[in-house]
């Protein structure tokens, strides 16, 4: 009896194509869940981090629907004259979001060095405006 089943599975091509394709469907589904998994933690510490500057998570997917990347939009701020100090956390904010997963990006770098020159002009700025304050008070 085993004879026959060790020829029947090797004689038979369709069998074989099918347990193909099974296994080729199998790691594929297995590829899917785990770039997803690593795609969406890397994409939720962003998210995480950013807290209210964040946006939502866009997971990024090839023709044969694979995740290859991700995405979280953050709020870059902008250069407030009349409230360095928000500008300044708003910036850090945005360095912690870039920095907090385990392993950035080189966009992830750049968005934090972006975020951390605004944070130096904002510090100037607040710098300036406390000067101006003594010098009026004094």
């Amino acid at each position: 009896m085993m004879r026959t089943d060790i020829f029947n599975r090797f004689s038979n091509p369709f069998q074989m194509r099918d347990q193909q394709k099974e296994q080729q469907h199998a790691q594929k589904e297995a590829l899917i869940r785990k770039n997803y998994a690593e795609i969406y933690a890397h994409e939720k510490a962003h998210q995480n981090a950013g807290g209210a500057l964040a946006g939502p998570i866009v997971i990024e997917k090839n023709e044969e629907g694979i995740p290859v990347g991700g995405h979280v939009n953050i709020k870059m701020p902008s250069l407030n004259p009349a409230d360095p100090q928000k500008t300044i956390d708003d910036a850090s904010t945005v360095i912690r979001a870039a920095m907090a997963p385990s392993d950035p990006s080189g966009q992830d770098y750049a968005v934090a060095n972006q975020a951390q020159g605004i944070k130096m002009r904002a510090q100037a700025m607040k710098k300036e405006g406390q000067g101006s304050k003594l010098d009026i008070q004094a």
